[in-house]
């Protein structure tokens, strides 16, 4: 069973409907006709990206799984875990699937055999930093994903710009919205300059090579 989505915008595999229900979500994810490879909704608003992942979306993507990796090692007295691109629900009002995950410290979920393939946020709490990759999103996630992101009460936010190599770090204030900042909060004490810095090799390099130069900055 598939639910009626409206028009695709031009020259995308992107849906949205702006009038949708929990229940629209739940057609559209459990949908074997349709398969999606992200997806969101929040106050009505239902967005699908149909399409398949690029090469620089997927390069970038994996870049910034490798840091976290390098980061978790300089810091091995602190617990982190990455679900990058896990769909997390929290029933009846939010759904995403962001392409960054990060837990850090304890009561990170875990999956048990029998129970839904998400993560569920009225059992689990909600991760620590999110981030998207926006090869073709930018003003989406900068906007009606980073309303999404911030009333769930994440942390931190991360958006990468494929296109123009930058990253856009926001940190949750007490006011409920997100703030940029320079310094990442998650990952105490990392410039959100040499992040972008790391991202600009990825135009002449391999995104290995790139996070090699980013693990001897930390090790200087």
């Amino acid at each position: 069973m598939t639910i009626a989505l409206e028009k695709p915008i031009a020259l995308t595999k992107v849906f949205q409907k702006a009038d949708a229900t929990w229940n629209d979500y739940i057609m559209l994810r459990e949908s074997e006709a349709d398969d999606w490879r992200k997806i969101a909704f929040y106050k009505g608003h239902l967005w699908a990206d149909m399409g398949t992942e690029g090469p620089g979306h997927s390069g970038f993507s994996d870049l910034m799984t490798i840091i976290f990796g390098f980061w978790a090692y300089l810091h091995s007295d602190i617990v982190f875990q990455s679900y990058g691109r896990c769909l997390i629900d929290l029933p009846e009002t939010h759904a995403c699937a962001p392409d960054l995950v990060l837990y850090k410290g304890e009561d990170i979920p875990k999956w048990k055999s029998g129970e839904p393939r998400r993560i569920d946020l009225k059992r689990h709490r909600v991760p620590d930093l999110v981030g998207e990759i926006a090869d073709t999103s930018l003003s989406l996630d900068l906007d009606e994903q980073k309303r999404l992101y911030a009333s769930l009460g994440i942390s931190e936010y991360w958006v990468i710009d494929v296109k123009g190599a930058r990253l856009f770090a926001f940190g949750l204030m007490e006011s409920g919205q997100y703030e940029p900042i320079a310094i990442s909060q998650i990952l105490e004490g990392l410039p959100i300059d040499l992040l972008e810095r790391t991202l600009e090799r990825l135009s002449e390099e391999t995104n290995t090579a790139a996070a090699n130069w980013f693990m001897k900055q930390l090790m200087v």
